[in-house]
């Protein structure tokens, strides 16, 4: 393959992670490609939707908090370098049975770490929070510094902000193969070919097609996000309702939510923002059923009428996001095996990533130029899986 242009680093995928990955490294002096099958951004992997929801109580493991409490600070970091808001912050609701892991596990992560939670009983849920109808065993908590993440306009701005740095950043460029080639590492696309001596894959849902012996480990899954309109948007609007999280008694995984937003200030869609987080239908990235069907949205209408009682008037958007999910749910950072001097992975996100991308991109940037990190990813190796 005739290489036309040499970076000390190419990353595959300008995405959520890749974005961050671009700026962190570029800041630091690497000359470095981002290379983005689609648009920056864009609705065809996981991060379109408006919004993510961001958290520190994290019920699905205590490991993750030190990970998270950088992760608000860098967000924090790029507000400032850029005097874009990114974070909002709302309070997040979790409702759910006492034995639910949810609960459960926002307690264990809130206790171990002294991160502000209060609790609330039946009656002053209703009383802060009375669009909201729970059983009257459920367990009622409420995380006041949680809120949520803009995802496409971080996306932007940490890739517009690697630019500034000297970063290249190539979109609706798509990645064919990479190989080893003796000291180094050959990228090939549908347009060119690139060398570098470090690759850092930050993929998606496409990770498993891009990592050798991942295919099987990443199991990508379709999921529907949903808008709809309220019989009364006023009781929904930003500052009246928080992010929430139901664990039901009934249902796998979780339903959550998001206050109503201003169009004008956050974008499209309007409307209501909620979803069922849980593992749905397997799928292909490149071949990805994106019509909505009734069977996609009995979850959301089964979680409107248990707990958002007389609210739904309409849906008026629906969007298909994908979830690359690990065999355990927990993210893979590290290092390739087999290819540990010159090959770093973030992937595996399993549908709750996104808050930790201004982390995430400063780890990369670390295994890339040092090989090591002192942030706390041991949990999240690669060799577990493997």
């Amino acid at each position: 393959m005739a290489v036309n242009t040499s970076f000390d680093a190419i990353i595959i995928g300008v995405g959520s992670m890749g974005s961050a990955a671009s700026y962190y490294l570029s800041k630091r002096g690497y000359k470095v490609l981002g290379l983005e099958q689609f648009d920056i951004s864009h609705e065809q992997g996981s991060h379109t939707g408006q919004s993510r929801i961001i958290r520190k109580a994290y019920f699905e493991h205590p490991d993750y908090v030190p990970l998270l409490e950088k992760a608000y600070k860098n967000w924090k970091t790029l507000e400032w370098e850029t005097g874009q808001q990114v974070y909002i912050k709302t309070g997040l609701l979790y409702a759910g049975n006492p034995t639910n892991e949810i609960i459960k596990g926002v307690e264990l992560s809130a206790g171990s770490y002294n991160i502000d939670l209060d609790q609330l009983n039946i009656a002053a849920a209703a009383d802060h929070f009375p669009q909201f109808r729970f059983p009257d065993n459920f367990e009622i908590l409420f995380e006041p510094e949680a809120g949520f993440i803009t995802p496409e306009k971080a996306i932007r701005l940490y890739a517009n902000q690697a630019e500034e740095n000297g970063a290249t950043i190539h979109s609706n460029e798509k990645v064919i193969e990479w190989t080893k080639d003796g000291s180094n590492i050959l990228v090939k696309t549908d347009t060119d070919t690139y060398q570098c001596n470090k690759l850092v894959i930050t993929a998606g849902a496409w990770a498993g097609k891009m990592i050798p012996g991942f295919a099987s480990k990443i199991k990508v899954t379709r999921q529907v996000v949903t808008w709809i309109k309220t019989k009364n948007d006023g009781q929904f609007e930003l500052n009246k309702f928080p992010c929430w999280m139901i664990g039901d008694d009934d249902k796998h995984g979780c339903f959550y939510g998001f206050p109503l937003l201003d169009t004008k200030k956050f974008g499209e869609p309007a409307g209501l923002k909620l979803a069922h987080h849980f593992l749905y239908q397997i799928t292909d990235p490149d071949n990805v059923n994106r019509q909505t069907t009734e069977e996609d949205l009995k979850n959301v209408k089964y979680c409107l009428d248990k707990y958002l009682p007389g609210a739904f008037d309409a849906v008026l958007s629906t969007k298909i996001c994908l979830y690359a999910n690990s065999p355990d749910e927990n993210f893979i950072i590290d290092k390739l095996p087999g290819y540990e001097e010159n090959v770093s992975i973030a992937c595996g996100f399993s549908g709750h990533g996104f808050k930790f991308a201004s982390v995430v991109g400063e780890i990369l940037a670390d295994l890339a130029i040092e090989g090591k990190t002192n942030l706390p990813i041991q949990f999240l190796g690669a060799k577990r899986i493997r």
